[in-house]
């Protein structure tokens, strides 16, 4: 029975802790801003709560975080209170957040002063993916370090690699949410065309997606577009956080993403719209205004 700490219960880490406990047998510790989160979870699944990350972390084998933001990240590892003060040498920090590759290299190295193993392991699969258990992860770090956390992840994963060092996982979810912003933005486009030449929108994406254009956001995310129907999943709040990472990564590397700052620029007209917690294929809301 691994000894593991979660910390951060939103949307995404909440279930994903569940699923250490359950499926993967774990003794788990769990850590929220908000403490009555914590205390709920441990009335569902069993395991502990702590009131700071340094008392979750203590004696943990494996440190599990899912928060906001590179500045949330930092506040639940350093300082006194900070999960790497509580965590024995050896032990391993892995990090669930959408966040920078800069702040995963520069936690990394604060791990690793304290003799700490850190894994950026960033996940794709949404809402609905964190509560059946089948993310898929992606992950920077030591080939070593990896091996002994993989097997842990796969409670909550159907799909868990390495994508090269620390940062790469950071990097690799960047790659998916580029793409993901221009497929919703093509999706709300055909399904905007197909409702306006006069077309059953629904029948029209029932054939093609089982053609060239089927992709995962055509299969779940059609429907709700043409009900115009955005009360779950994914938040406009969200995408724009991480496309603004994507954005800046971007400048420092060198790569073009004209798609992917358009897109944003987009979502920012859906946020004016109020549509700031709405699912990002609310694209199409701004279609049809």
């Amino acid at each position: 029975m691994a000894e593991v700490a979660f910390l951060g219960l939103g949307v995404m880490g909440y279930p994903m802790a569940g699923h250490l406990k359950g499926r993967g047998g774990c003794d788990v510790v769990v850590y929220n801003r908000t403490a009555a989160k914590a205390q709920q979870w441990v009335a569902q699944h069993g395991g502990a709560s702590a009131p700071t990350p340094r008392e979750a972390a203590r004696g943990r084998a494996i440190v599990f975080a899912c928060v906001g933001n590179d500045d949330d990240l930092r506040s639940v590892t350093l300082g006194p209170d900070g999960a790497f003060a509580g965590m024995a040498k050896g032990a391993i920090f892995v990090d669930h957040t959408t966040a920078s590759a800069d702040v995963a290299r520069e936690l990394a190295a604060e791990a690793a002063k304290c003799g700490l193993g850190f894994v950026d392991a960033p996940v794709s699969g949404g809402q609905a993916g964190a509560e059946n258990g089948v993310l898929t992860v992606m992950c920077g770090g030591d080939q070593a370090t990896f091996a002994r956390v993989e097997p842990v992840i796969g409670s909550y994963a159907r799909a868990c690699k390495l994508m090269g060092p620390v940062g790469s996982g950071q990097l690799a979810k960047m790659v998916n949410q580029i793409c993901i912003a221009g497929l919703v933005q093509g999706l709300a486009e055909g399904v905007h065309f197909a409702k306006r030449a006069g077309l059953d929108a629904a029948r029209v994406i029932d054939v093609i997606s089982k053609g060239a254009a089927q992709s995962w956001q055509m299969e779940n995310r059609h429907k709700t577009m043409i009900a115009g129907q955005f009360d779950f999943g994914f938040a406009v709040d969200w995408m724009r956080k991480d496309l603004a990472i994507c954005l800046d990564e971007a400048r420092r590397n060198g790569a073009h993403l004209p798609v992917a700052a358009l897109v944003d620029q987009f979502y920012s007209d859906v946020q004016a719209m109020g549509g700031a917690r709405w699912d990002t294929s609310s694209l199409i809301a701004r279609l049809e205004k």
